[in-house]
């Protein structure tokens, strides 16, 4: 089934001059810095193809999750912290690795972390680490225009999984073939998941939650199915969506109110602190992907905590003169209430 688009765009993506200390003065890597010289194509919007396959899998794994809610009451207190466990770990996969370890390379990992992270990010199945941070420095360098993955400028629905329902915007796969991604292709540790990414899906986000609660406690094979498997892989994956769709929409922008981001306390808690988004657009080098550090974010907690082990070093991060300097410059005025 095809959908044609009505609209006509005849006007260039517009923003303001990036600053070096925008950019970070240490990086190497700026294709997730945005890039206002982009300019969407003149005439109608490409057609709309809807990935039917993808509509199906999406509702059978929704329908799942919520029969796994009705589930909760019969399950053993030992399974639902299991479930908390594996939520927490195929998060971390997500916000600390294929994020900002791979996208940004706001901080830098030992090879042991490295494997952890690709490890819990193949619990996570939100695609391999290779393809994520591909989309997601588009996301960055293209930000809701028609190179965006993701375009919060299509909508709610769209930005939270209309996206994953239909082919991609041609501009989308354009760009995304001129990123430089040489430093992912370089890591032995995504490529090899990449390489073994079916194989790592099944066995992390859906044969190991599921048998470990049945095989180790007893619990029911249905409830090890349907809750720390179906309900725990979906709440993730929302958990993540809301980053690109309620944390570009709702919230307030007190670094930069000239781009759609916005910071989002409530993203920020779900998505264990990925919900300081303006900022995060803002500096997206940053390692804390905020300017309060570990408040209400566990992500960064879990970062500081891999550095005092000695598996992590090289944490980049924005000077407060800076940060005041930007909320002065661009800011919505809203930091001078807290």
């Amino acid at each position: 089934m095809a959908i044609w688009g009505s609209q006509t765009v005849a006007t260039c993506t517009e923003s303001p001059t990036v600053l070096h200390d925008d950019i970070g003065a240490d990086r190497v890597m700026t294709d997730d810095i945005f890039d206002p010289t982009y300019c969407e194509k003149k005439g109608p919007k490409p057609t709309i193809k809807i990935v039917w396959r993808n509509v199906i899998l999406m509702s059978l794994l929704h329908a799942g999750a919520l029969y796994g809610l009705f589930l909760i009451p019969s399950s053993m207190f030992i399974t639902l912290a299991w479930s908390m466990a594996c939520f927490m770990a195929s998060a971390l996969g997500v916000t600390a690795g294929a994020h900002r370890l791979w996208s940004h390379r706001s901080y830098k990992a030992k090879l042991p972390l490295r494997i952890f992270l690709a490890v819990v990010n193949s619990m996570a199945f939100q695609n391999d680490i290779y393809e994520w941070a591909r989309d997601h420095r588009a996301h960055h360098k293209y930000s809701e225009t028609d190179a965006d993955p993701h375009n919060a400028m299509r909508g709610f629905f769209f930005s939270h999984i209309g996206w994953l329902l239909m082919r991609k915007h041609p501009d989308v796969i354009e760009k995304g073939k001129k990123l430089d991604l040489s430093d992912l292709k370089a890591d032995n540790v995504v490529m090899f998941q990449r390489r073994n990414y079916k194989l790592s899906i099944l066995l992390m986000c859906f044969i190991i939650p599921t048998v470990v609660p049945w095989y180790f406690w007893g619990e029911s094979l249905l409830v090890a199915f349907y809750v720390p498997c179906l309900l725990r892989y979906t709440v993730v994956l929302n958990a993540t969506w809301l980053v690109n769709s309620a944390a570009h929409m709702y919230g307030n922008r007190p670094y930069d109110k000239n781009i759609n981001p916005r910071e989002n306390l409530g993203v920020a808690i779900g998505a264990i602190g990925e919900g300081f988004h303006n900022y995060h657009h803002t500096f997206p080098f940053d390692y804390s992907s905020s300017e309060f550090g570990v408040k209400y974010n566990i992500t960064t907690a879990f970062i500081d905590l891999m550095c005092f082990l000695g598996l992590a070093s090289d944490c980049k991060r924005v000077s407060k003169e800076t940060i005041m300097a930007r909320k002065m410059r661009t800011g919505d005025g809203s930091h001078r209430s807290g």
